[in-house]
């Protein structure tokens, strides 16, 4: 389980991002993050991976401090799959994600390669092995962005914002996919996406103003949204994805 434990954040010009944060994301499940731009949502997840060191508080991995646990090794537990991508761009697409299981892993060139192949076929672009990231779409990138961190074989992946660059129709197959995955991975997805999420996810957070508001279920999470316009989480009940 990953336990985060009063986890408070400053930045450097002094906006705290996160105060006093304490959550649990338990394995097997799809975790949904919702909250408005500036909630604090994504600097959580900078925590998670050990891009930023908060000034207080902990983040628990199956009982050890993931501020012990070297990044590399952190990785094979942790995938994080940013809005920004980062995608190598002079690596193509396969290369992008068997750079990581064969240099890290050490695992066989050949052996991986086909397993990133099944994993990209399962997402609909296998065909887009030997080309470039600046040779495909938005979506494909996030896609090949998301196979490449399944393909470390993580307990958790954490998801910014998935289904940001994805039409309708491929952003209810990527919730389909999810929801295959979610016995071996558990996903993390932080987003202002409530409907997606509410068709998907098994429990949610609702963040604003770098706090926890509210947990549950989903249909809690969205009951609290209609019910607390107050809180500042008036988020959008419906995709405005056509």
């Amino acid at each position: 389980m990953l336990k985060i434990k009063n986890l408070t954040y400053t930045y450097p010009e002094g906006a705290t991002a996160l105060k006093d944060v304490t959550m649990e994301l338990p394995k097997e499940h799809i975790l949904a993050i919702l909250g408005r731009s500036g909630s604090g949502k994504t600097t959580l997840l900078k925590c998670i991976g050990k891009f930023l060191k908060p000034q207080s508080g902990d983040i628990i991995l199956n009982d050890e401090s993931i501020f012990g646990i070297p990044r590399e090794k952190l990785r094979r537990s942790i995938g994080i799959v940013f809005q920004e991508l980062y995608l190598f761009p002079h690596l193509t697409i396969l290369e992008n994600m068997i750079l990581a299981p064969v240099r890290v892993l050490k695992k066989d060139k050949e052996i991986v390669s086909k397993e990133a192949e099944d994993i990209l076929a399962k997402l609909g672009i296998k065909d887009l092995c030997d080309r470039y990231p600046s040779q495909i779409s938005g979506g494909q990138a996030q896609r090949a962005a998301i196979a490449r961190a399944l393909i470390m074989k993580p307990q958790y992946v954490l998801l910014d914002e998935p289904t940001s660059a994805l039409d309708l129709n491929t952003t209810e197959e990527f919730g389909k996919w999810l929801l295959e995955l979610k016995a071996k991975t558990t996903f993390v997805i932080v987003t202002h996406d409530v409907l997606f999420t509410q068709n998907i996810a098994n429990f949610g957070f609702l963040f604003s103003k770098g706090k926890v508001q509210a947990q549950g279920t989903m249909e809690h999470i969205v009951e609290t949204l209609k019910r607390k316009k107050h809180t500042g989480n008036d988020l959008p009940l419906r995709s405005n994805k056509h």
